[in-house]
């Protein structure tokens, strides 16, 4: 029961790690742009979820009302007013821009916020509980995984049903046919990145009330959302999910071996799998 309990647990987990994702994989499957900041997106949704909730004593995810559109809207300017400059067929602009943001936002919130670690209040759900089949299951990490499959149903729903997911898989396939057919590539990029941001701002609410953070941790959100696509496949947004989970797997039963195994067992699990699929499990681009 011990080793089963650490799966679900680990599964559970990933659900936070797909959403850390989700971005990642809808940005890169849309347009093809890795962006380095994003870990650090995350951690600014977390802080707008906390300044949300210290202001008006809303609960962090009835602050989500507010901190998504705003996410939302940071995403759509990010795009239009700096990143859409610095696409094309050369990775690297895109790459040290989205780099620069990255130090930019985490020496912001260390100027705005400081050093010392914060969280959100959640009150009960932080610690509520249920059995199931002999198993106690978190409330908040249940509900998590949840999120992460209605956001990912979602994302394929908006992709394949939707005018707005047909204008992606246009400009994805080819930007100057789509150009040519009526579409502004340039405000497609930008909802797209809206989008993105959206999915960003669930996370980071969850990311705050699960734990502590600092305006330091955005590198490691951003690495375990990167392993998480890569796992998956790129631009697979159901991979995205399987990543997350294979990931939270392989932390919760390295640190059922040893506590000091938790995240070294899940860069060997990604390690491994980049050896032998190097396009990820499934790498089917779903944008």
């Amino acid at each position: 029961m011990e080793w089963l309990n650490a799966i679900v647990q680990g599964t559970l987990l990933g659900g936070l790690y797909a959403l850390f994702a989700a971005g990642l994989s809808l940005i890169f499957g849309v347009m093809r742009l890795v962006n380095i900041a994003h870990g650090d997106l995350i951690v600014l949704a977390a802080y707008l979820g906390l300044t949300v909730t210290t202001a008006t004593g809303l609960h962090p995810l009835a602050a989500l009302l507010l901190v998504v559109p705003a996410m939302a809207l940071i995403g759509y300017a990010m795009q239009r007013g700096l990143l859409n400059q610095t696409l094309g067929n050369d990775l690297l602009p895109p790459l040290l821009v989205t780099f620069g943001l990255s130090v930019i936002l985490q020496n912001g919130l260390l100027e705005i916020y400081s050093a010392d670690p914060q969280k959100m209040d959640a009150g009960v759900l932080e610690t509520a509980s249920f059995q199931a089949g002999g198993l106690s299951l978190g409330v908040l990490p249940v509900m998590t995984f949840a999120m992460a499959v209605a956001v990912i149903c979602g994302l394929q729903w908006t992709f394949y049903h939707t005018a707005l997911g047909r204008a992606f898989r246009a400009v994805s396939d080819n930007q100057d046919i789509a150009q040519l057919m009526g579409l502004n590539r340039r405000h497609i990029f930008g909802l797209a990145m809206a989008l993105a941001l959206a999915v960003t701002a669930i996370a980071g609410i969850l990311l705050g009330i699960r734990t502590s953070f600092d305006p330091s941790i955005g590198g490691g959100r951003l690495i375990f959302g990167f392993e998480a696509v890569i796992i998956g496949g790129l631009g697979n947004l159901w991979g995205t999910l399987a990543g997350g989970v294979i990931l939270g797997v392989a932390q919760t039963v390295g640190a059922k071996i040893d506590p000091g195994w938790q995240v070294l067992a899940g860069h060997l699990a990604f390690l491994l799998i980049l050896a032998v699929r190097p396009n990820g499990l499934f790498p089917r681009i779903s944008a």
